[in-house]
């Protein structure tokens, strides 16, 4: 009987996915954006009120409703219900179009309905050629190589072209594009990686470089796309990602190499974690199933790397002098230090990791 409800369900969600795609047709013919917060809003309030009636968990339903909204977006985006009947289609090159990030752009750019070149080490089409024949020229390489590449590619552009990069440092490549090339330039940079299941709510950097025209394009692309656009300048974006990802990244790798040197084995561990130090455990093996090619030129060609390691190290030794010492005075003025520095956002923090939290639980 329950399988037979669980398959009923399954029909009316392909129902509902079925109208989800006249809707999107609705608002691709009118000019409608994808997402309407306010009847989002609505829609969960009123299914959040109906379970209570019903006697069912209002929490775990609003999750249900949350997920069907997310996918419902993007399935929408995928439709290009945010792309004017009237879009251009243009040639967009993507250099480096066979890596992680670069076949995610091809399929975004396709997605909406642009003509693609890939250029990749095992294509027979070179960089040059490419970025000569392109409305717009993606650079998608490693990080390492980002500049010598936009120094091959830049004097091929058309002065009425876009050059734009996906680096996850921002001040040298931006400066580097600017000189190579007349045309306009964009730099960008994805908070995500190429695994994530949707583009949904996805975060990207945009840098004004030149030409106001192709940054808006970008930026309309993206957003059609269901990605989230954060504008700054290329020193802001280097400041903001000496925390974000430097200091991240350094305190998971400190934390990682601390586990392996330790000498306790993990798995003797496991039986003993809480649902948040797995979660710890999780974002720390996850960190290091990656390519350290990846990681080691986001942290070592930062501009405030050295600042931001320092400053690390200062914190460590402290706090390891309060706890050796047992000063719980101290601590306790630390702690408070902290959570003075968190603020309002420690409410946000609560509610956001009690759900993580809740959905590890469910897993396991």
């Amino acid at each position: 009987m329950i399988d037979a409800l669980d398959r009923d369900l399954l029909q009316i969600l392909a129902r509902r996915m079925a109208l989800v795609a006249e809707v999107a047709a609705y608002k691709r013919q009118h000019g409608i954006k994808i997402r309407d917060a306010h009847r989002e809003q609505d829609v969960l309030r009123d299914r959040h009120e109906r379970a209570v009636e019903l006697g069912l968990p209002p929490g775990e339903i609003e999750s249900i409703f949350r997920v069907l909204l997310r996918s419902s977006r993007d399935h929408q985006a995928a439709l290009r219900a945010e792309v004017p009947l009237t879009e251009t289609a243009y040639t967009v090159a993507i250099i480096g179009g066979h890596g992680k990030i670069g076949r995610l752009l091809a399929r975004l750019f396709g997605d909406l309905g642009h003509r693609l070149l890939i250029v990749d080490t095992d294509t027979t089409l070179a960089a040059p050629e490419a970025a000569a024949a392109a409305d717009v020229t993606v650079i998608s390489v490693p990080i390492d190589r980002t500049e010598a590449v936009i120094r091959a590619v830049g004097p091929h552009v058309r002065p009425d072209a876009l050059l734009m990069d996906v680096t996850s440092i921002k001040a040298a490549p931006m400066e580097t594009m600017l000189a190579s090339t007349t045309a306009s330039v964009v730099g960008t940079h994805p908070m995500f990686g190429p695994t994530v299941h949707t583009l949904q709510g996805q975060r990207v950097v945009l840098c004004r470089g030149r030409g106001d025209h192709w940054a808006d394009w970008v930026a309309h692309s993206f957003t059609a796309r269901g990605l989230v656009i954060t504008e700054t300048t290329a020193a802001q974006h280097d400041r903001a990602m000496s925390v974000v990802q430097v200091l991240t990244h350094f305190q998971t790798q400190v934390q990682g190499l601390t586990l392996t040197r330790l000498g306790v084995p993990l798995a003797e561990t496991l039986p003993f974690t809480s649902p948040a130090y797995l979660l710890e455990l999780y974002v720390a093996a996850r960190h290091f199933a990656q390519d350290p090619g990846l990681y080691g030129p986001i942290e070592m060609l930062n501009p405030r790397t050295s600042e931001v390691t320092a400053a690390y190290g200062v914190a460590v030794q402290e706090l390891a002098q309060v706890i050796a010492g047992a000063d719980q005075e101290a601590f306790t003025r630390l702690f408070h230090e902290v959570r003075t520095f968190f603020g309002d956002f420690t409410a946000e923090a609560l509610v956001q990791s009690s759900f993580l939290i809740d959905r590890i639980v469910e897993r396991s």
